[in-house]
C-alpha cells in the first residue's frame, strides 16, 4: 500500500546570514585515535558552553575505514562563527593541530546563505567534497584564511592564526 509523502521546507527568513560549516577529522595513522578522541571531547565541552551565535550543533559520520567523522555546525552569521574561531582555547587547539596534526587530517567547508563556499584541507590525503570537485591549491597568502577564501575579507578580521604565526617570516 503507497504512503503519502509528508514533504516540507523551512523558512529561514529568520536567519539572513545564516552560514554552515561541515568540519570532519579523518584518522590518518594509528596513534591519530587518540588524537581524535581528545579533540572530540575538547568539541563536546565548547559546544556545552553554547558560543554567541552557534545555533545548531549535529554529529555527523562519514565513514568508519578511514575513521572521518565530524559535525555539521549552523551559525547565525560569519562574524559569530569567525569570533568563536578567534577565541580562546579554540585558536589554540588550531595552532597546536596546524603545528602537529597526531595522525589525523581536519577539514571544513562552508556554505554561506550570503553567497560563497569555501574549504580547507590540512593533512587529508585523499580529495573529498570541493578537493574532490575543484583544484586544489596551498591554502596561502590570500587564501590561507576562511574569511577570504569565502571573498569577504573586511567582515573577518586576522583568521584565528596567520601565517607568520605559523610558518614564521
Amino acid at each position: 500500500m503507497p504512503t503519502r509523502v509528508n514533504r516540507q521546507t523551512v523558512d529561514l527568513s529568520a536567519y539572513p546570514d545564516l552560514v554552515v560549516v561541515y568540519l570532519g577529522m579523518r584518522v590518518n595513522r594509528w596513534y591519530g585515535i587518540r588524537t581524535f578522541l581528545s579533540f572530540g571531547r575538547r568539541i563536546s565541552r565548547s559546544v556545552a558552553d553554547r558560543p554567541d551565535g552557534l545555533l545548531l550543533h549535529e554529529p555527523v559520520y562519514y565513514s568508519f575505514v578511514p575513521m572521518n567523522m565530524g559535525m555539521r555546525q549552523y551559525w547565525r552569521d560569519l562574524p559569530s562563527l569567525l569570533a568563536y574561531a578567534r577565541s580562546e582555547p579554540h585558536r589554540q587547539w588550531w595552532l597546536s593541530f596546524l603545528q602537529d596534526s597526531g595522525g589525523t587530517g581536519f577539514w571544513h567547508e562552508t556554505y554561506s546563505l550570503k553567497g560563497g563556499m569555501e574549504a580547507v584541507y590540512d593533512d587529508v590525503p585523499t580529495p573529498i567534497g570541493f578537493g574532490r570537485l575543484g583544484t586544489l591549491r596551498r591554502a596561502r597568502g590570500p587564501l590561507f584564511g576562511s574569511a577570504a577564501r569565502l571573498g569577504r575579507p573586511s567582515a573577518a578580521g586576522a583568521p584565528p592564526v596567520d601565517e607568520t604565526e605559523l610558518y614564521g617570516a
